[in-house]
């Protein structure tokens, strides 16, 4: 099947323009489908320790509700259920099932967190609902493929996000005396693995600490790896102890930072940890950052703070924000291309059939997937945080 490469965008009105198609009435056999609607239902922290991340849903949410207000997909208006999962796992695999049985939804999409979404990957298989474009990076997504193939990752993966820092080092500071801190956690492992595949052989790694999500502070963990003489803080975590670790190593420590692109966010982690503490900081990104000026003329930018200023309701524009518009342009697309049949299985067969450029993504990135490429996104781009933004140090 051929699929025209095409840029979508969330709050493009054009995304709505097959509705003025009238859509055919849906079998029965389409569960969460109406001539009139698709449900929709993601998991997300709104509560507890990774609460910051719930801006994700939250602005796939505002771009759900652009398209909605430009008429829907094929006539269809988009119903998104978002549940609250406090980032607990069991919670998580409780709160999916009730979007599956109770809320009768067509599929869940975007569930943030990749221990909490690996807790509901088990039920989702066996019941035979499309799990998609999980908001993880974790390479967990591509182990035991066949046994989970209703399931779909969607960042690039931790590890590969974990050799580009480790790439990085080696060609910035090779000489750098490394401390890492990671959440004990099919993330945090994953990013360490990669870390360590390109650092491990040139002991540049002088300490290694991990923090579980119920450890009330991580400042012990940031004694330890300044005690061993770390000159750079790598580190893996959720925007809680992130804004710890920033505050903590900046008291007298004062490492060079780098850090994941979940933690990214200047909003929720930058600006409470303290914009100067955090000046210099590197991280590898995929989304644009929106409060970088660069992107002042760009087009997909311009839209999505559209979609911000009429149904954003306060979200901060920045990359987390930017995630929700990236994930959302996935599912969009996705239902738009399976046309009429919405059944779970043609949506499953249609995430085997994605290829395009997403405008909230940085310039030469593209979403595709085919049958030997059950995998999104691959692919990074190095920013440094000035201060004020994320700057890009590779204009590819």
């Amino acid at each position: 099947m051929n699929i025209p490469r095409r840029t979508f965008t969330l709050s493009m009105a054009a995304a709505a323009l097959p509705a003025v198609r009238p859509a055919l009435a849906q079998p029965a056999a389409m569960p969460g489908v109406t001539d009139k609607e698709i449900r929709i239902g993601s998991t997300g922290p709104l509560s507890g320790p990774a609460a910051a991340w719930s801006a994700v849903n939250k602005a796939m949410r505002a771009g759900f509700d652009s398209v909605n207000a430009a008429g829907g997909i094929n006539g269809r208006q988009i119903k998104f259920i978002l549940v609250d999962d406090g980032y607990s796992p069991p919670r998580t695999v409780e709160q999916t099932r009730k979007l599956v049985e109770v809320e009768q939804v067509a599929f869940v999409t975007a569930q943030i967190g990749s221990a909490t979404g690996m807790a509901a990957r088990k039920y989702m298989n066996e019941a035979k609902v499309p799990q998609l474009f999980m908001a993880s990076g974790a390479d967990a997504w591509l182990d035991d493929i066949d046994k989970f193939p209703w399931t779909l990752g969607s960042f690039p993966l931790y590890s590969d996000e974990g050799r580009a820092i480790g790439r990085h080092l080696l060609a910035v500071k090779p000489g750098a005396r490394v401390g890492v801190l990671y959440q004990n956690d099919d993330a945090g492992r994953s990013f360490l693995r990669g870390l360590k595949e390109v650092l491990g052989s040139t002991k540049a790694i002088v300490r290694e600490e991990s923090y579980e999500t119920t450890d009330p502070t991580v400042d012990s963990q940031v004694v330890s790896l300044q005690s061993a003489g770390a000159d750079t803080l790598v580190m893996s975590a959720n925007p809680k102890s992130a804004v710890q670790a920033i505050r903590k190593s900046q008291e007298s420590w004062r490492p060079q930072l780098y850090m994941t692109q979940p933690t990214a966010s200047i909003s929720q982690v930058l600006m409470p940890a303290g914009l100067e503490r955090s000046k210099g900081a590197i991280c590898f990104n995929f989304v644009k950052d929106p409060s970088d000026p660069v992107w002042a003329n760009d087009r997909g930018v311009q839209e999505f703070n559209a979609t911000m200023d009429k149904h954003g309701q306060g979200l901060p524009r920045d990359t987390l924000t930017a995630l929700g518009a990236y994930l959302g342009s996935c599912v969009v697309q996705l239902v738009r291309q399976c046309g009429n049949d919405l059944s779970r299985e043609n949506l499953l067969k249609q995430t085997m059939a994605l290829d395009l450029e997403v405008p909230m993504l940085l310039p030469g990135l593209r979403v595709k997937t085919g049958p030997q490429n059950r995998h999104p996104l691959r692919e990074l781009r190095p920013m440094q945080f000035d201060g004020t933004r994320w700057a890009l140090l590779d204009r590819r």
